[in-house]
């Protein structure tokens, strides 16, 4: 056992129930956990095999990711580098350029292109063609609900003027019916996964230790992956085993609607393997050192506003007959839900539109109705994102023990809100996305994610939005719906205590002693430093159960 001793700085110990923060001087760490505090710590120094000057820096819980998607992410760097494009042209010039570098490749493959580039999201075929010619290509846009083909792309897949939409997908035409070259929901996914050439096992397992090492350089140690497929299973435990695991990560498996029933029995078995390669690589004593985890099972609700997929209560604004795109039944999305909490997953549901949020907590509280013994369980289900909330289902989540994760680098009005969503939903319901401090207030328990490659993994910028509701590279902007903010410690809390919660272990989120030492070493305490100069603080040193990962 190594025992570290830290001092010279202050210790963001943790952030009270009442939200206050807890401070000290001193930390010690004895192997995986939280030795003693402040003085206590200091009089270990003559027998530590560390001493670290923290050289006026903080050290504080390492935050979590409750909701991203690692191995994607990673994945775009093999790619056109579009999502540094700053215009429609700047894509083309990127695509043109690795087409340029790679004149063997038989597939263009790349994400994430910023959807606003283009009028209502609607991008042509034939402008790849341009760059592309007969070279397959497939670009994400940032949302991942929506991939942009090119002509030679439509026709290996076979895609016509006849070709009907897919189940819980839209093909969007021309006005002569042909196949404008821009797919949503399923049938973007429907391609990635059955047209396009899947990526090499050898290349997602470089993805999980890239994104991994990636995420203990922000000082982070444990992320949700909130979309596995049962296939993904296999390059997480290869990574694993191969000691490429920088930062716990916790599988989310994705329930089908069209094939679920089959699931529940198949996502124990993975779990349980998983579960086995965890206690033979990392053993049981360590506590809280295992890497993997698979205690979820992810729903998608709905899709996202910005392409119409989202479900909502009453029609989007600039579509007087359009509700959105529900991927559940109610029955059948009662039952599913029903049967992964039977056998103790952990239930993650995705939900953007208003009509989603309200269908994922009728699901969850039909469990209680249904079987209230389970009321006790100690397992908290998820609903994530929570884009729309009508302001009287912000009580429910409270009283049901749901978590809602937020992602809050979402909480401004930036190019995307004013472009696409706003618009989309109508300014009569601006006022109901991302209400992170009303559900923070009416009792319930908040944590953070990114939802990367969506948007920046980095927790900084998106702690400091929270704050402010605006973006810090506009510090003298006005805050968009200013009543949402909440202080700076609660969105810390949200970010440790909150994720902490949502991974279901009680040893985390704080560094009381006896807790995991799970920490981080910042250049500047972030409850301290003005919001806006957050994004700036630099991450020293990252602990994961006492180990060093950055």
């Amino acid at each position: 056992m190594t025992l570290t001793v830290c001092t010279g700085g202050t210790v963001l110990v943790g952030i009270e129930p009442n939200g206050s923060p807890t401070l000290s001087t001193a930390i010690a760490f004895d192997g995986t956990v939280v030795a003693a505090l402040g003085a206590d710590a200091e009089a270990l120094r003559d027998r530590a095999d560390e001493v670290i000057d923290l050289g006026g820096g903080t050290i504080a819980p390492a935050p979590g990711d409750g909701h991203a998607h690692p191995v994607l992410g990673a994945l775009e760097g093999i790619g056109p580098a579009v999502r540094e494009a700053e215009d429609l042209a700047g894509i083309l010039a990127a695509v043109a350029a690795w087409k340029a570098a790679h004149p063997d490749a038989e597939w263009i493959v790349g994400g994430s292109y910023d959807a606003t580039f283009a009028p209502g999201g609607r991008f042509d075929a034939r402008w790849l063609d341009q760059v592309t010619g007969d070279t397959p290509t497939v670009l994400r846009s940032w949302d991942y609900h929506t991939a942009w083909v090119n002509t030679a792309a439509l026709r290996a897949a076979g895609i016509t003027s006849s070709t009907p939409d897919p189940a819980l997908g839209r093909i969007l035409r021309r006005e002569d019916g042909s196949p404008l070259g821009t797919l949503q929901e399923a049938a973007a996914n429907d391609f990635l996964a059955h047209v396009a050439p899947a990526f090499t096992l050898a290349q997602r397992i470089d993805a999980v230790e890239r994104a991994t090492a990636e995420y203990a350089a922000n000082g982070m140690t444990w992320v949700q992956d909130a979309w596995v497929e049962p296939a993904d299973v296999e390059h997480y435990l290869a990574a694993a085993s191969q000691g490429r695991l920088h930062a716990r990560v916790n599988l989310a498996l994705r329930a089908d609607p069209a094939s679920w029933p089959s699931q529940p029995a198949e996502f124990a078995g993975l779990r349980a393997r998983v579960h086995e390669l965890s206690q033979r690589l990392y053993g049981t004593a360590r506590g809280g050192a295992s890497r993997l985890s698979a205690n979820t099972v992810k729903f998608f609700i709905d899709g996202v506003i910005e392409n119409h997929t989202a479900a909502l209560s009453s029609p989007y604004a600039d579509r007087a007959d359009d509700l959105g795109l529900p991927n559940w039944q109610t029955d059948e999305l009662r039952d599913a839900v029903a049967a992964f909490e039977g056998r103790g997953f952990q239930l993650h549901l995705h939900a953007i539109g208003d009509a989603a949020v309200t269908a994922a907590l009728d699901a969850l509280e039909a469990l209680r109705t249904s079987s209230p013994e389970r009321s006790g369980r100690p397992i908290a289900h998820v609903i994530a994102h929570v884009a729309m909330l009508r302001p009287e289902d912000t009580r429910r989540f409270a009283e049901l023990g749901v978590i809602a994760n937020f992602e809050p680098y979402w909480a401004q009005c930036d190019a995307v809100m004013r472009d696409l969503t706003i618009p989309h939903i109508g300014h009569d319901r601006e006022g109901w996305q991302y209400l992170i401090g009303s559900v923070h207030r009416s009792g319930a328990t908040i944590s953070f994610g990114s939802d990367w490659p969506v948007t920046t993994k980095d927790w900084r910028p998106a702690l400091s939005t929270a704050i402010t509701r605006h973006s810090h590279l506009e510090p003298q902007a006005e805050p968009w719906l200013p009543d949402e903010r909440v202080t700076p410690a609660t969105a810390y809390a949200a970010y440790t205590a909150g994720i902490a919660r949502q991974a279901q272990v009680t040893d985390r989120g704080s560094l009381h002693v006896g807790m995991v030492a799970d920490a981080v070493w910042l250049s500047a305490n972030p409850l301290a430093v003005a919001p806006t100069e957050i994004p700036a603080i630099q991450v020293l040193g990252t602990w994961l159960a006492g180990a060093r990962t950055h």
